[in-house]
């Protein structure tokens, strides 16, 4: 009597052939990979374009520091990046120990220890100012939020910004307790 195959065994395959039934690729084929410099990190030279969500809104990994900040404004696109400079410019000179971070691919500014206070978006016409408690600013900015604590500033090509108000609102937000989120 000749043994039955278990439940659990497969039947044998053609030498060669792949689960499909076609046959299989050389083992040896060449991957594409990224250039590496120093320690194995991505060349700089081989860095990868930062891609540009919706509205021109640039995709930059979460992380904490002034880096990627500047590497967001870097990849804002057209006249957004030099709001973006102009704004980071004058945050940093309205609080000189601002602490920096991009989180939900927009920078975020705060005061250690204390929470945010702000952070900039950008969008398709416009670069948008949060002050995450702007209802306390005097005088309040003009941008309504659903939040009851939350107002916005937009920044437009075209439309001059009031510099002197726009540095006493940032003043007067990182002295405010800030948003933890």
């Amino acid at each position: 009597m000749a043994p039955r195959p278990s439940a659990g065994r497969a039947k044998p395959k053609a030498k060669g052939a792949s689960r499909a039934g076609t046959p299989r690729k050389s083992a040896n084929r060449s991957r594409s990979r990224p250039k590496t410099g120093v320690l194995g990190k991505p060349d700089a030279s081989e860095a990868r374009p930062v891609k540009l969500l919706s509205g021109g809104n640039p995709q930059i990994t979460k992380a904490d520091g002034d880096a990627p900040v500047q590497a967001y404004i870097a990849a804002m696109p057209g006249w957004k990046r030099d709001v973006g400079r102009w704004l980071d410019a004058l945050i940093a000179r309205s609080v000189p120990d601002v602490r920096k971070a991009v989180k939900w691919n927009s920078p975020f500014y705060g005061i250690e220890n204390q929470g945010w206070f702000l952070a900039i978006h950008t969008f398709t016409h416009y670069v948008r100012v949060a002050f995450f408690r702007g209802a306390s600013l005097r005088p309040v900015p003009p941008g309504p939020s659903r939040s009851k604590d939350m107002r916005y500033v937009d920044i437009r090509e075209s439309v001059r910004t009031d510099e002197a108000q726009l540095m006493a609102w940032v003043k007067q937000a990182a002295a405010l307790p800030g948003w933890v989120p």
